[in-house]
């Protein structure tokens, strides 16, 4: 089909024409209007074209030094702040969050920040790992796994987009050239952040294909691309139905795919914690949960307590905070359509509604009004699954145990989740039930907190922002921490009684 007026993709160095098969359009999400240009639904021939492109850049890499990958690194990062205000516009019109702060002054600052700490990581070779054992003259090392594609979310543009979140860094400074898939939520951002990769790439001398930018294609072409021989690796954010297929696809032929799923991420509020401050509690919690209009992966969609009157006021504070909190945006018409359909989901399995759960009586865009529902745990134990739907948005759900008992119970039916935090009182009264409610959480989590709400994921080399089936794919990795997130984008090299001259240089350098 024709493609003229449609924006170009970024193949091999160069921004080109697609070989499409249909277009689309970007949408504003608080007006609904669609955007002016024409964006291409690429066919196979584009991501054959990107994945020959990737391999003959990924054998330049190989042998390039480590301070080259870090310099591009810092220069595509250099290339961000200085595009800071024309990103974040756009961004904001895109996804209807607000130019300041949440773009301009957070997400664009830890973007930047961690394509820095990306580039530091870059340069240590400490993180791979080499080992010498000199007397049986046998060395191991990790290596760069090949190039790797990364499939961007829809809820943060800039710090996980396929094209410069953590993903694409940490698969780049593990030396890795990155084919990004767009989000076609916010394809325009996707380009001016292309636009400034592609550059800095140009700039650090870096092989053509070291970079690339495909902003949709058919389902059953990514499936074929997981699956593809010349790819290293997969790296996915969104949701659990697309993550499960491409997961299928690729453990069909046994291609690492690290994703990033599902997470409801349980809160448990102590008896004693809700005596000293719930009041406190109530207004962390509303904020967590609206935070972004709840488009948090780490939003807590569960909270759990016991039944009591400390428990009803909670829930009547929370509900007053909801009530008295604007209606933020959704990202696009299908987050809506989920989040509806999530919140039925749950009502159907036995939540009560306690506020919201309509349609926004002054929104035009997309939107949902602000909904807390609760529900007994008895009902949960009825239909576990059901009740533990993530509803991605502005929404939660308390449950209420009849006692400690029940409320262990209730938390070993829980999944696996990125997060869950136990608030607990200060004074030590709820010491005894923490230490049992730690204990049933901690395998089914990948970070545990007390006393805090665990939206904000820090870019920490301690973080992890990982966690057990179906939270992610694969509990020993983290998509947020370097060098840990790195790891991901590697293999185990061994060299057996090879000559000390034809090691790789990491190692020859430590064996001379």
């Amino acid at each position: 089909m024709s493609t003229e007026g449609f924006a170009p993709i970024l193949i091999d160095g160069k921004w080109r024409p697609a070989t499409a098969v249909g277009s689309f359009v970007g949408e504003n999400p608080v007006t609904r209007e669609p955007s002016p240009t024409q964006y291409p639904i690429s066919d196979w021939a584009d991501i054959n074209a990107a994945l020959t492109a990737a391999v003959s850049a990924f054998e330049v890499m190989q042998e390039l030094p480590r301070k080259q990958i870090a310099a591009f690194l810092r220069s595509y990062a250099e290339a961000l702040e200085s595009k800071t205000d024309h990103i974040a516009t756009a961004a904001a019109e895109e996804t209807g969050y607000a130019f300041s702060p949440r773009l301009r002054e957070i997400e664009m600052p830890r973007t930047v920040g961690q394509l820095k700490k990306a580039a530091a990581a870059a340069e240590d070779v400490s993180w791979r790992l080499p080992t010498i054992d000199a007397e049986l003259k046998i060395y191991s090392v990790l290596e760069a796994i090949g190039p790797t594609v990364v499939f961007g979310p829809n809820n943060f543009p800039l710090a996980f987009n396929g094209i410069s979140g953590g993903d694409f860094a940490a698969a780049l400074a593990a030396g890795n050239p990155v084919i990004a898939k767009a989000h076609p939520s916010h394809p325009a951002t996707c380009r001016l952040l292309a636009e400034c990769a592609q550059k800095a790439a140009s700039q650090a001398n870096m092989p053509e294909g070291t970079v690339q930018m495909l902003y949709k294609f058919r389902p059953e072409d990514g499936l074929r691309l997981v699956q593809d021989p010349r790819l290293g690796a997969v790296a996915f954010t969104g949701s659990r139905s697309a993550g499960m297929k491409l997961k299928a696809a690729a453990d069909a032929v046994g291609k690492p795919i690290y994703l990033e799923m599902s997470s409801i991420n349980p809160i448990v509020i102590l008896p004693g914690a809700l005596e000293e401050r719930s009041g406190e509690i109530a207004n962390e919690i509303a904020s967590s949960v609206l935070l972004g209009t709840g488009q948090f992966c780490t939003k807590p969609g569960l909270i759990l307590a016991l039944k009591g009157e400390l428990t009803e006021s909670l829930i009547k504070n929370v509900r007053e905070k909801f009530a008295d909190a604007p209606c933020g945006t959704l990202l696009d018409r299908r987050t809506q359509d989920h989040l509806v359909g999530s919140i039925n989901v749950l009502v159907r399995a036995g939540a009560t509604v306690v506020y919201g759960n309509e349609a926004p009586k002054v929104h035009r865009g997309n939107a949902w009004a602000n909904t807390l529902l609760r529900a007994t745990g008895e009902q949960f134990l009825r239909s576990p699954q059901e009740l533990m739907t993530e509803a991605f948005g502005n929404s939660t759900l308390v449950l209420v145990a009849d006692d400690l008992q029940q409320l262990y119970r209730l938390l070993s039916h829980c999944e696996g989740n990125l997060t869950g935090c136990v608030y607990s009182a200060r004074d030590g009264r709820d010491d005894v039930a923490y230490d049992r409610v730690a204990k049933l959480l901690r395998p089914r989590v990948g970070r545990l907190l007390n006393d805090k709400v665990p939206t904000g994921v820090a870019v920490s080399p301690g973080m992890n922002h990982g966690g057990p089936f179906p939270a992610t794919g694969h509990p020993h990795f983290t998509s947020v921490g370097l060098p840990a997130a790195m790891r991901r984008f590697t293999r185990l090299a061994c060299y057996d009684n090879v000559r000390p001259n034809r090691l790789p240089s990491i190692l020859r350098e430590l064996v001379s």
